[in-house]
């Protein structure tokens, strides 16, 4: 695997090239993707905007190694999918990129400090650093006071936030965030849209971002729709 660090200076941080995923069954073929390209750079942050069932979380699987595609490239941080394997692709994932979900996916069993120093004790640093990095990182999300409540004791936003500060705590290059306020109520997903944002300008990761939300994709300096298979830059 290319262990080059491009993704820390100014270059591409992720590229996708003429991507097509289509699913077999049946005897038919339905194609759901039709050639997409994308490039991201270190700091940008983007909206990808479709309709339901556009293929829009198909799309972030495909670009975040979750899922693999019937055809086109995909490259991180200058390192081809295709010439990985499982366990790499494991590898360049944890390094890399950070992952936020419509629902959060917390552990229940463990606190908020030990859900987001989870990432860090997987890919094998010592349990002090990673304790430290945890709470350091809950606080930049504002829950410093927080740390030792399991999930089932905090409110919808923060335990989105605690997700947040799950995907930034190996400082990834890039955070992929799909649908992660559409579980939230309005004041509390504009509430965590605002930290998106601040983290992304203060940490300097960049951010994609689906959501079926207008409003907050026009917040996002980049803006692209996904139709018919294609992502146009509006």
């Amino acid at each position: 695997m290319n262990d080059s660090r491009n993704a820390e200076g100014t270059g591409i941080v992720l590229h996708a090239e003429k991507l097509v995923k289509r699913y077999e069954e049946g005897g038919h073929s339905l194609e759901v993707l039709g050639g997409v390209d994308l490039s991201v750079q270190q700091g940008d942050i983007l909206a990808i905007i479709g309709a339901s069932g556009s293929g829009k979380s198909t799309l972030l699987n495909l670009l975040g190694g979750l899922d693999r595609a019937s055809s086109g490239s995909v490259a991180i941080a200058g390192n081809a999918l295709a010439e990985l394997n499982d366990r790499e692709t494991g590898r360049l994932r944890n390094r890399y990129l950070g992952f936020v979900y419509q629902f959060h996916h917390l552990l229940p069993e463990f606190t908020a400090l030990e859900n987001v120093a989870m990432p860090l004790l997987i890919r094998g640093d010592k349990p002090a650093d990673c304790q430290q990095r945890a709470a350091d990182m809950l606080a930049k999300v504002g829950l410093e006071h927080r740390l030792k409540h399991k999930p089932s004791a905090l409110s919808g936003g923060e335990r989105q936030r605690v997700a947040i500060a799950r995907a930034l705590v190996t400082e990834p290059a890039l955070v992929m965030a799909d649908e992660p306020t559409g579980n939230l109520d309005e004041r509390t997903a504009a509430q965590v849209q605002s930290l998106m944002l601040e983290l992304n300008e203060s940490l300097g990761t960049a951010f994609m971002i689906v959501t079926h939300d207008s409003e907050f994709a026009s917040r996002c300096p980049q803006q692209y729709e996904l139709h018919d298979g294609l992502l146009r830059r509006l």
